[in-house]
C-alpha cells in the first residue's frame, strides 16, 4: 500500500498534553497513517466539510475520529450526533477517547452510534497501550464495506 493510499487518524483533543501523547502512541506504534489534530469539535467539522482553514485539505474521509468529549466551542457529542446525521458519515468509525466517568456520557456516546468509548487512563503506560491499540485496529485491522 502506497502512503498516499493511507487514511488519516483525526485526533479531535483540546488537551495539548493528551494530543501529545496520543500522537506519540501512535508513532510509537509503527502506524503509517497520518495524524491530523484539531483542538475541538468546530475544527472537526470544518476539516471533515473542507471549510475554512482546511478548504485545501486533501481530499478524502479519515479511517477514523479520535473523539474527546469535554472541549470548547463544540463537545464531542454534538460532534458525533451531527456526523450520524450525515448518510456519508454513518459507518465512519468513531472512538470516543475521554477521562469522562459520566453514565450520562457513555450511555449517550452509545445512543448516538460511537463505535468505542475509552476512558483515559492515569497511567501513562496504560494510555499509550490503549492508543496503540485503538490506532492499529481502526487504521489497519478494521475493514470499511466495499465503495465507502
Amino acid at each position: 500500500m502506497n502512503k498516499r493510499d493511507l487514511r488519516t487518524i483525526l485526533l479531535v483533543e483540546d488537551s495539548l498534553a493528551d494530543a501529545e501523547m496520543a500522537i506519540d502512541a501512535l508513532r510509537e506504534a509503527k502506524l503509517a497513517n497520518p495524524v491530523v489534530h484539531v483542538e475541538d469539535g468546530v475544527d472537526c467539522l470544518d476539516w471533515l466539510y473542507r471549510r475554512g482553514a482546511f478548504v485545501d485539505r486533501p481530499e478524502g474521509d479519515p479511517s477514523v475520529i479520535l473523539l474527546d468529549i469535554k472541549m470548547p466551542r463544540m463537545d464531542g457529542l454534538e460532534v458525533l450526533k451531527q456526523l450520524r446525521t450525515e448518510e456519508r458519515w454513518k459507518r465512519l468509525p468513531v472512538v470516543i477517547l475521554s477521562s469522562s466517568r459520566e453514565e450520562s456520557d457513555l450511555a449517550r456516546s452509545w445512543d448516538l452510534g460511537v463505535n468505542a468509548y475509552v476512558l483515559k487512563p492515569v497511567d501513562v503506560q496504560q494510555f499509550f497501550t490503549a492508543v496503540q491499540t485503538l490506532g492499529h485496529f481502526w487504521a489497519v485491522l478494521n475493514q470499511r464495506p466495499e465503495g465507502e
